[in-house]
């Protein structure tokens, strides 16, 4: 179940010729009903044309969007003046073939930068995808927007609100080039409940900041990262201050489910970390030094090996740029709901068997847990290793 979950959605995934060898790279997710519509984009100033006019649209808290147009394959970003104009032009077309109006669609892009997107494929692809539409669609849309992604990747929940049942569906794509704020990724929600473009706004970013917001794979920002919720009331149930609690905790346990999906299919990855730091200040402090032992090379390589060097995880904590107490930190590992294995002690290392450690660092899923010893905060990252294929598929990503 994917982005057609939800009443009165459909969509599509169609191969227009951007990839090579014909895999599919063009989607389209249409609502039968005007939508009220969210988004967060990368804070990346080089940001891709396709944010920068979903951005425009967005910031007019106007009604009405019907559809999302997605390619894969070219991210349209650092094109020029060229690029913003192909974005309009791909809209008028859409617009044409769905009978809306051009300003009803939204468009994001992924892929290689610095090219022109292909308009007479695209084109092409549009008339295909648009006469490919179906409720069943859900899963070919997902993979149309796949780069390096080596599955889809699809969540839905579904939840009783006042007696009436509202469903929610989405769809995400991404494997590199994942930092928070944001990463390359794509992520498109689809719900069935009516709201104002106010309080999606409001929900979607509290929602990011406890999902697509705890991510990295590889420390790098994008210039296309876009998250875009959609809500076309076809469930007859409006969202308000009763029925947002509920909504709001399916709503985040969607995105962390597509957060922990992009973590576990990072580029190369074998294994999937929580970094936690707690006893912080605050919770930024804690954010801080979280992501800069998971984006650190040191570290994830170390996770790769299974090698339990836990020195770079406390050099990279002090490089953070957050002032701490060497003298007062400690350090665990756990895998699982295991027991928390102690190595470093109130600033001194502690005795432990290092078959063990290593057991843990050799998991395909484990826990590395900071206590700084300077307040009552916490927070937390999740992330990944760093492993040979990252380097293979980063080294040849255009060639």
């Amino acid at each position: 179940m994917s982005v057609t979950a939800p009443k009165g959605f459909r969509a599509s995934g169609v191969a227009c010729g951007i990839k090579a060898g014909g895999a599919l790279d063009l989607a389209l997710v249409f609502s039968d009903r005007p939508c009220a519509a969210a988004g967060v984009f990368t804070t990346n100033w080089v940001k891709a044309a396709p944010v920068r006019y979903d951005q425009t649209l967005l910031a007019r808290r106007q009604r009405g969007f019907r559809a999302v147009v997605i390619n894969s394959g070219n991210a349209n970003a650092c094109t020029g003046p060229r690029g913003l104009s192909d974005v309009y032009a791909l809209v008028e077309t859409a617009g044409f073939l769905l009978g809306v109006p051009p300003e009803a669609i939204l468009v994001m892009s992924t892929g290689v930068i610095g090219v022109p997107l292909p308009m007479d494929r695209l084109r092409a692809g549009l008339l295909a995808a648009v006469a490919a539409l179906s409720e069943g669609g859900g899963e070919a849309a997902a993979r149309a927007i796949m780069t390096t992604d080596t599955r889809p990747k699809m969540a839905f929940r579904q939840l009783n609100l006042n007696g009436v049942p509202v469903t929610l569906g989405a769809m995400a794509k991404g494997a590199g080039m994942i930092h928070p704020h944001m990463a390359t990724m794509l992520a498109l929600i689809t719900t069935d409940i009516a709201a104002d473009p106010d309080r999606l706004d409001r929900l979607l970013r509290e929602t990011v900041e406890e999902s697509f917001h705890r991510i990295t794979v590889d420390g790098d920002q994008s210039t296309n990262d876009t998250v875009l919720l959609l809500a076309n009331g076809a469930s007859g149930l409006a969202l308000d201050a009763r029925t947002e609690p509920a909504f709001r905790e399916a709503l985040t346990g969607l995105c962390v489910e597509l957060a922990q999906a992009i973590v576990r299919d990072g580029e190369g990855a074998t294994k999937f970390v929580e970094i936690r730091v707690q006893g912080a200040r605050t919770r930024a402090e804690a954010r801080r030094i979280a992501r800069h032992i998971a984006a650190s090379p040191l570290v994830k390589t170390a996770f790769y090996g299974a090698d339990p060097n836990w020195g770079r995880i406390l050099a990279a904590a002090g490089a953070a740029g957050v002032s701490l107490d060497p003298d007062l930190l400690s350090l665990w590992i756990r895998r699982g709901d295991g027991h928390p294995l102690l190595l470093f002690d109130r600033g001194a290392p502690v005795p432990y068997l290092e078959n063990e450690a290593r057991a843990v660092f050799a998991a395909p899923a484990f826990q590395v847990i900071l206590d700084l010893r300077l307040g009552e905060a916490e927070d937390w990252v999740w992330t990944c290793d760093l492993s040979h294929d990252y380097v293979t598929i980063n080294g040849r990503y255009r060639t």
